[in-house]
C-alpha cells in the first residue's frame, strides 16, 4: 500500500487519507522534537530565564534581613579594616538590638588586633547562640574539622553557606542563579537562617522548587533588584550614626565591599559586570527567597517535550498547508503569544516554562520544510506548465479544425442559397408546398452561415485576433440598416422595433464589426420577445460617449446570470428549454468587438421583465489590434 505524501494536500483528499497525512506530519515533528531536544541551549534558556527576573515590575522582600558593609570609607575611617577590639564592641552593641541572628560572612581570623582581643571577639561569638560564621567552603562528610579557625578561633565552628555559580554545569556562563541547600546531608546556614521564621523550609520537600543534583539539594534564587535590602555602613555603627532599634528580630549580614577581591561579588541575572551584586546581598536574596518561599519552579522536562512537539506539528503544518506570508504571521503570532503566556506565568507564579528549545522548534522546522515545500510546488507548477502546454495545443488544435471545416462548410452553403434564390427568380410557379421548402431551406442556410461566421470570428479571437478597419462613420446609419434588415423577421412575430435616434457626430469605428454587434442585440431582442411585443433602439450623445441602446419585453435574464451572460457558450437558462437556436457565442463576440472599440456593454435585466442592452462608443478614438 502507498503512503500519502506528507507533503500532498488535504483539502480535496478524502478523510482517511487527510488522517493518515496528519499522522505522518505529527511523526515527522515529534522526530525534529526529538533531534532538537537533543541541542544543549542551556545558555540560551538562562538567558531568556535572565530576561524574565529583569523584567519583573513588582517585587517585595521579607523585610526580614539588614546588611552591614566594611566598606572603603570604613578603612579610611579606621586606619585599616576594623580590628578584632572594633568588631567586639560592635557585635556586643548588635546584641542588645536583640537581633534574630548575626553572620560574619567574612574572613574572621584575617582581622588584626592583640590575642586577647581576638580571644575576647571569638568567645562572644561562642557564646551568643545567634552569631553565625559563614564560610564558601563545603568540606565533605568526615571533614568537618575543616570548618574550624585557627588560634584563638579554634573553638568557633563556621557554617557553609557557598555561593553556586554556572561555570563547569547548566549556562556556563559564571552566573549565580541556584542556591545550595544540603551538602551530603548537611544542612546550609541560609536555611537555618530562614527556619527562624519559616519552619516548613527546614524539610526540604517543602522547599518550592527544590531538585537533586549529585550529592546536593538544589534550588533556584528569587532574585530582587540591587540595592532592594537595607544597608548600614561599619563606620556608621562604631560612630553611633544608626537607629540600633531596626536591628531588632532581624538577620544582620556583616561583609566586605572592598572592590578588591572577586571572591566578595558575583554575576547575577540583573548584570555580568564583576562587581554587580556583593556575596553578603546573594546571601540576603537567598535568605528572602526561603523565608518567602518563592524559588522559581521549573516545569517537568515532559512539559517541554510537549510544547516541543506542539510547536512543531504547527510549523510543519503551517509550512506545508498554508501561504509563505500567511503561515510565517500565524507562528511568529503564536510564538509571540506563547512568549507572553511564559513571561506572565513566570511573574504571576513563578513558573519557569522552558522557551529556548520550543522557540527555536518553531523556527528551524518552519525553515527546514521551506526547501521541500518549494520542491513540492516546482514539481507542481511543472505538472501544470505541462498540462497547460498539452490543454493549449489541443485548443490550438480544436480551433483550427473548428476554422478548416467551417470555411469548408461555407462553400457548400453559398452553393444552397444560390440555388434557392434561383428557384425563387425562375418564372416557373411553384406551388405552396414546394415554396414552403425553398424558404425552409433558405433560412436554415442562412441560421447555418451565422453560426460558421461566428466560429470563423472565435477562431480569429483564439488564434491571431481581429485587426480593426476604422472608418468615420454615422452610428445612426449602421443601426438603420441593422434594424431594415431585421424588419420581416420582427413583422413575422407582429413585433414592432420602435427607432429613437438623435442626430450624432460621426466617429471612428469599425463598421462591420459594429454592425454584427447591433444585429447580434436586434437580433436576440426579436427572438427571445414574445409576439405582439415592441423592440425600442435609441441612441444619443452622454459625456463625450455614443450610447446606444436595445430593449426588449423578453423574458428577461436572472439575477445569477447577469455576470455570466457575455461568457462564451453561455445560454441563459431561460432559453435552453425552448427550441430557439443559438451558439452562445453572439453575446461574447459582441462585448469582445466593443471593447476593441475602447467602449463598453453592459446589460441591466430582471427576471420575467425584459432586458436592455447598453453600448457605449468614445467619440474619439485610434485603431487597434486586437
Amino acid at each position: 500500500m502507498k503512503l500519502p505524501s506528507p507533503f500532498e494536500e488535504t483539502t480535496n483528499s478524502s478523510k482517511p487519507v487527510q488522517y493518515r497525512v496528519y499522522a505522518i506530519r505529527a511523526v515527522l515533528a515529534m522526530i525534529m522534537a526529538f533531534l532538537i531536544a537533543q541541542i544543549n541551549l542551556d545558555y540560551v534558556e538562562s538567558w531568556l530565564y535572565d530576561f524574565r527576573i529583569r523584567s519583573q515590575l513588582f517585587q517585595r522582600t521579607s523585610e526580614k534581613i539588614e546588611l552591614v558593609y566594611i566598606k572603603p570609607s570604613t578603612v579610611q575611617a579606621f586606619k585599616g579594616q576594623p580590628n578584632a577590639k572594633d568588631q567586639t564592641a560592635i557585635l556586643y552593641n548588635l546584641l542588645a538590638a536583640h537581633p534574630r541572628a548575626v553572620v560574619y560572612d567574612f574572613a574572621i581570623d584575617d582581622a588584626q588586633g592583640s590575642e586577647e582581643d581576638k580571644a575576647e571577639w571569638a568567645n562572644l561569638i561562642v557564646q551568643s547562640t545567634n552569631v553565625y560564621v559563614a564560610t564558601p567552603d563545603t568540606p565533605l562528610k568526615g571533614e568537618e574539622r575543616s570548618l574550624y579557625l585557627p588560634l584563638p578561633f579554634d573553638h568557633v565552628r563556621m557554617v557553609s553557606a557557598p555561593k553556586t555559580s554556572d561555570t563547569i554545569n547548566f549556562a556556563k556562563d559564571r552566573v549565580t542563579r541556584r542556591m545550595l541547600l544540603s551538602y551530603q546531608d548537611s544542612m546550609m546556614l541560609p536555611v537555618t537562617l530562614a527556619g527562624f521564621y519559616n519552619p516548613d523550609v527546614l524539610d526540604f520537600r517543602k522547599i518550592r522548587g527544590y531538585f537533586d543534583f549529585y550529592d546536593t539539594k538544589q534550588s533556584f534564587i528569587d532574585y530582587r533588584r540591587p540595592g532592594s535590602f537595607p544597608s548600614t555602613v561599619f563606620d556608621d555603627l562604631a560612630n553611633g550614626k544608626v537607629d540600633w532599634t531596626k536591628f531588632e528580630d532581624k538577620i544582620v549580614i556583616i561583609g566586605t565591599d572592598l572592590n578588591i577581591s572577586e571572591s566578595d561579588y558575583i554575576l547575577t541575572p540583573y548584570s555580568r559586570i564583576p562587581s554587580a551584586m556583593t556575596r553578603i546581598e546573594m546571601q540576603a536574596n537567598i535568605i528572602d527567597t526561603l523565608i518567602r518561599n518563592s524559588s522559581p519552579v521549573r516545569m517537568p522536562t515532559y512539559v517541554n517535550w510537549i510544547l516541543l512537539t506542539l510547536i512543531s506539528i504547527l510549523a510543519i503544518q503551517i509550512v506545508l498547508s498554508m501561504s509563505p506570508a500567511m503561515g510565517l504571521v500565524i507562528l511568529v503570532g503564536t510564538l509571540t503569544g506563547f512568549s507572553v503566556i511564559s513571561f506572565t506565568l513566570f511573574w504571576l507564579f513563578g513558573w519557569w516554562i522552558t522557551m529556548a528549545a520550543p522557540l527555536l522548534a518553531g523556527f528551524l522546522v518552519y525553515y527546514f520544510f521551506i526547501p521541500y515545500r518549494l520542491i513540492i510546488e516546482n514539481r507542481r507548477s511543472w505538472e501544470y506548465y505541462q498540462k497547460n502546454k498539452l490543454l493549449s495545443q489541443v485548443e490550438e488544435l480544436k480551433t483550427n479544425f473548428i476554422s478548416m471545416m467551417s470555411h469548408d462548410l461555407k462553400t457548400p452553403i453559398a452553393r444552397i442559397q444560390g440555388m434557392t434564390d434561383v428557384i425563387l427568380a425562375d418564372q416557373v410557379q411553384l406551388s405552396t408546398q414546394q415554396r414552403e421548402a425553398v424558404d425552409t431551406i433558405k433560412h436554415s442556410s442562412d441560421d447555418l452561415l451565422k453560426f460558421i461566421s461566428s466560429i470563423l470570428n472565435y477562431g480569429k479571437i483564439q488564434s491571431e485576433g481581429v485587426e480593426l478597419h476604422m472608418q468615420t462613420k454615422d452610428i445612426n446609419n449602421v443601426l438603420q440598416e441593422v434594424i431594415r434588415k431585421h424588419e420581416f423577421l420582427a413583422k413575422v412575430k407582429r413585433i414592432q422595433i420602435v427607432s429613437e435616434l438623435e442626430p450624432l457626430f460621426p466617429i471612428r469605428m469599425d463598421p462591420d464589426l459594429m454592425r454584427q454587434v447591433l444585429s447580434n442585440l436586434v437580433e436576440n431582442a426579436i427572438k427571445y420577445s414574445p409576439d405582439d411585443t415592441k423592440i425600442l433602439v435609441t441612441s444619443e450623445e452622454r459625456d463625450e460617449r455614443v450610447v446606444i441602446q436595445v430593449s426588449d419585453q423578453g423574458p428577461g435574464i436572472p439575477e445569477d446570470e447577469l455576470n455570466n451572460i457575455f461568457m462564451k457558450f453561455f445560454r441563459s437558462k431561460n432559453v435552453k428549454s425552448t427550441q430557439i437556436k443559438g451558439s452562445g457565442l453572439g453575446l461574447y463576440l459582441a462585448k469582445y468587438f466593443t471593447e476593441l472599440h475602447k467602449g463598453r456593454i453592459f446589460v441591466e435585466s430582471k427576471d420575467g421583465k425584459g432586458s436592455t442592452f447598453t453600448v457605449e462608443l468614445p467619440m474619439e478614438q485610434g485603431g487597434v489590434n486586437a
